[in-house]
């Protein structure tokens, strides 16, 4: 009996042509790009001896076509989005990128780095708008300072900015979807027919997106933003959405100023007047309760530079809720370009504590702990007490006395070791108060104003008002917080403070700057006593 090969029985049973598909469509599988089959061509049935699955019918090719056609339009179309659909448009003093992305969900996403980012539910479509606030202009900002008159006139001049950026997104995401799934498809199939059907499907979707998005826009939705990162503690600083709209515009007078004082705040700054110590004394720059204020990292980093400070003393309240979404809050303290001691704050937790002690350069104190840092040996202890907890019954000073205690028994600890301490550190006046007569001098933060005091066994106590202004709570009040900072003349050889210059920056919406010499009552002119050694309270 004879035999009837295979490719004879696939050409009686099959119709013509649908082997030499079949091997096609498993070839372009393989190379993983999907291409549809350019013309049905007679081929031998053995020219490539490949066998038609079982199940396969013709149509399911029209199908594939489309979903391959699709997939090249999607993908060219983000693409193009990607490489060139963005443009740069100056919003009033900012300079801003404004960005289509493709999205589930739609709305607009503002980026305000490094502060966080707000969320607002302002249309329904597959497309999101993302706006980037780049860097405040200098120029426009001077302008703005130099004429305040303008200010009245930024809301309308922000919203033409605005609508001219949007129309301008328009015309750019149009020609980068078309060119971008005209270019793939190009790619894909190699023949123009296809190609430009793939520009136009794209173009067509981005019309319907747009319909769509225009058809669900809401205004309203910028009265109910979300907030990340840094920028979720603003709706407890700015208050909520009644408030907004009754008082529009006490809001829109203070957000102008806010936005143009940042840089006058850092031309003041940079102008400090640098005093040159004797080469014999070491330089600590004290700061205290920055509460967020991004502005606080230039200022301090400015004063590293113009006073050669050998070491940086933060007596807390650096954050504000002790969240993990704050942390990243604290990466520039790795570049301020001096060793950077730390103690906890009532608004620090315990994972603002942590994340410090993995950062290089960052000595963190708490319970007591000394380290020599700079050629000063330090010790200090965190507040006891975290406020932003409200699941937590506050101990009040009581618990602060005894935070004080323990410090003070660590100081005595290391007095009778021979490792005496030179400079003690605690958040809370009350607790730093109770070291008194175990070290020559502790610092202190917390009430955000400056003051000093000789307590009564000769230990003095010098308290820092608020490097960060007081942060974001800055704008709540007509006269906000000044900026205030402290560098410390301490001798190399007897570890004893001789000056202090004591820092003050108007707050913001003030220009003014003011640095004060201090000497302690020892060193001032006439006096011919040496300093008094602290003494331990008796029994």
């Amino acid at each position: 009996m004879g035999r009837v090969p295979v490719a004879d029985l696939n050409r009686a049973d099959r119709p013509r042509g649908v082997r030499a598909r079949t091997a096609r469509l498993l070839s372009l599988c393989r190379r993983g790009l999907p291409r549809l089959p350019v013309r049905h061509r007679a081929r031998r049935a053995g020219a490539t001896g490949a066998v038609e699955p079982s199940g396969t019918g013709p149509g399911t090719g029209p199908w594939t076509r489309a979903l391959a056609l699709l997939a090249v339009v999607l993908l060219g179309a983000w693409l193009g989005l990607l490489i060139v659909g963005n443009v740069r448009v100056p919003v009033g003093p900012m300079d801003t990128t404004m960005t289509l992305r493709p999205s589930l969900t739609g709305g607009t996403k503002i980026n305000v780095s490094p502060l966080g980012a707000l969320e607002l539910d302002s249309h329904v479509a597959p497309i999101r708008l993302d706006v980037n606030v780049d860097q405040l202009d200098p120029v426009r900002s001077q302008a703005l300072v130099d004429h305040p008159e303008r200010i009245s006139g930024l809301q309308d001049e922000i919203v033409r900015d605005l609508e001219h950026g949007t129309l301008d997104l328009a015309v750019r995401s149009c020609v980068a979807v078309v060119s971008g799934a005209t270019a793939l498809g190009l790619v894909v199939y190699r023949r123009p027919r296809p190609a430009l059907a793939a520009g136009g499907l794209a173009l067509t979707l981005l019309a319907a997106c747009g319909a769509t998005a225009f058809a669900t826009w809401n205004p309203k939705s910028v009265l109910e933003p979300r907030f990340s990162g840094l920028l979720s503690s603003a709706p407890s600083v700015v208050g909520n959405a009644r408030n907004i709209v009754t008082e529009f515009d006490v809001y829109q007078k203070e957000l102008a100023r806010l936005v143009t004082n940042v840089t006058k705040l850092y031309d003041v700054t940079s102008t400090l007047p640098a005093y040159a110590p004797d080469p014999t004394t070491i330089r600590v720059l004290h700061v205290s309760d920055i509460h967020l204020n991004p502005a606080s990292w230039k200022i301090i980093a400015s004063l590293v530079e113009q006073y050669k400070v050998d070491v940086i003393v933060d007596s807390g309240d650096t954050m504000d809720h002790g969240t993990a979404a704050e942390n990243g809050f604290l990466d520039p303290v790795a570049d301020l370009g001096a060793p950077y001691v730390w103690v906890r704050g009532n608004h620090d937790s315990m994972l603002t504590q942590r994340r410090l002690e993995h950062m290089k350069n960052v000595h963190v104190l708490d319970g007591g702990r000394a380290e020599t840092v700079a050629g000063l040996r330090f010790a200090g202890t965190g507040d006891p007490q975290f406020t932003p907890d409200r699941s937590a019954v506050p101990g009040g000073d009581a618990a602060e006395r005894l935070a004080g205690d323990r410090l003070a028994s660590a100081l005595r600890d290391q007095r009778t070791r021979g490792t005496p301490v030179d400079i003690a550190v605690a958040h809370e006046p009350v607790a730093a108060r109770e070291t008194d007569g175990t070290v020559p001098l502790v610092l202190a933060g917390h009430l955000h104003h400056e003051g000093t005091e000789v307590l009564e066994y000769g230990t003095r106590l010098r308290i820092e008002g608020s490097t960060g202004g007081s942060g974001l709570r800055a704008v709540e009040g007509r006269y906000p917080d000044p900026i205030e900072a402290s560098i410390l003349y301490v001798d190399r050889d007897t570890h004893r403070l001789q000056a202090w210059d004591a820092i003050r920056l108007g707050g913001l919406g003030q220009t003014t700057a003011e640095v004060s010499r201090h000497l302690p009552e020892e060193n001032q002119p006439g006096a011919r006593h040496a300093p008094p050694a602290p003494s331990s309270p008796g029994p």
